[in-house]
Formats: structure tokens, sequence, C-alpha cells
């Protein structure tokens, strides 16, 4: 049997170790808390990532995104070659009112179309206002931390390397379309052709010999005064 009172003694003890330590208390608002990099905090949406497959819809068991689209057809790229048609993106939106957090709507995403951000400050009066629409989603993208830096020993990815050759290619096709459209204003102010005032080498039709010259007389002198 213990001594009556231990307890509460062993308590008063660990609450005056704990005083005569220093506080870590954060005072939240006025010092916002540093947050981990994979803090699940509100998911972002990547618009131009997304293809429609709906994946992350019918995988999320809280049934708390919505997506609505259309089919537009796409006319053939060559002559004579065949149209296709793209599920364009109308609604997508999710309920963050029923959503648990679970991220599995980000790891079935095989386009790279949802992030999570840290942020978590959305609270709303009404709980409607926390169905985020595709243009709110779209502003957390701006909250999505930069992922970590990769091994410098490691391959260039794949979608880095595309990217650079397309931004080179549309430079490319860029330069040429200038050079073209100078080439053209050149060619049509007439700074590169002969102009019609011009003699055949490129003088003035009075820069021609005359017939003080004595090349071309036509009294039979030889330009001198000289009979022949």
């Amino acid at each position: 049997m213990g001594i009556p009172g231990s307890g509460l003694a062993k308590g008063l003890a660990v609450t005056l170790r704990t005083m005569t330590r220093k506080s870590h208390t954060a005072q939240y608002p006025d010092a916002q808390p540093e947050l981990p990099p994979r803090t699940r905090g509100v998911i972002g949406l990547f618009e131009e990532n997304c293809t429609v497959c709906m994946l992350c819809a019918r995988e999320c068991p809280d049934w708390c995104i919505y997506i609505d689209s259309h089919k537009e057809t796409v006319p053939p790229a060559a002559p004579g070659g065949r149209e296709r048609s793209r599920n364009v993106l109308d609604r997508f939106a999710i309920d963050f009112a029923l959503c648990m957090y679970c991220g599995i709507c980000i790891e079935v995403c095989p386009f790279d179309a949802l992030f999570w951000s840290p942020e978590f400050e959305y609270a709303e009066e009404d709980i409607r206002d926390l169905t985020h629409e595709r243009d709110k989603l779209r502003e957390w993208m701006w909250t999505v931390p930069a992922p970590p830096a990769l091994d410098p020993r490691a391959e260039e990815p794949k979608e880095i390397g595309a990217a650079r050759k397309a931004a080179d290619k549309l430079a490319a096709a860029e330069a040429a379309a200038a050079a073209e459209a100078e080439r053209a204003s050149g060619t049509s102010d007439g700074t590169d052709g002969p102009n019609a005032t011009n003699g055949p080498n490129g003088n003035n039709a009075t820069d021609e010999p005359n017939a003080s010259d004595g090349t071309h007389t036509t009294d039979g002198s030889d330009g001198n005064g000289a009979a022949t």
C-alpha cells in the first residue's frame, strides 16, 4: 500500500520541473508554424496536366471530387490525317468538408495534376464555401513547395529535357520568322534592289560620259575639237 498523497506529490513534482524550463509555445497566428514540406493542408490543381481521366473521382473513398467535361473534335495535324476527340475540363471541385485528406487522389493521378500544399488557413463560416472550384484549386498551386533537389549524379528527368527541346525549337522558329519578316520588309521598301533612276552600274543616268569626253561625238571630232 502506497503512502497517501504520493501520487499528488509526483504530479506536483512534474509540474514544478516543467515550470523551470523555457516555454516553446508559438503565439499563433502572430507566429506562423514551420510546417514540413509534405504537410497535408489543401490540394492544388494543375489544370494543364488534367486529362479528365476520372481516376481521382473514382478512387476517392468519400466521393468529394466533382468533375464535369465535354468532348471536342481536334482537326488533323497534317493533310489527310484523322480527326481526334479530346476531353475538355468544365468543372473540377473538391468538397473539403467531406475530404479526409487520405491523399489517394494525388497518388493515383497518372499525369501529376494534383499536389499537396501545406496551407491550412481556409476555414469558412458557411460549410458550402468549403467546396473549392477549379479556380480556387489553381490558386493553391502557388503555395505548393518546390520538390526536393535531385541527386547531382542522377540523370536529367525526361520531362525537363523534352521541355527544353520544345523551348529551343520554338525560339528557333520565332527567330526564323523574325528574320523572314525583316527580309520581306527590306525588299518592299526598295533598299535592296536597284533604283529605277539608276543606271546599269547602280549610278545615276547623268553619270554617263558625254560628248565632251571624246567618246561619243556626232560631228566627227575626237571630243577635243579636232576634226577627223
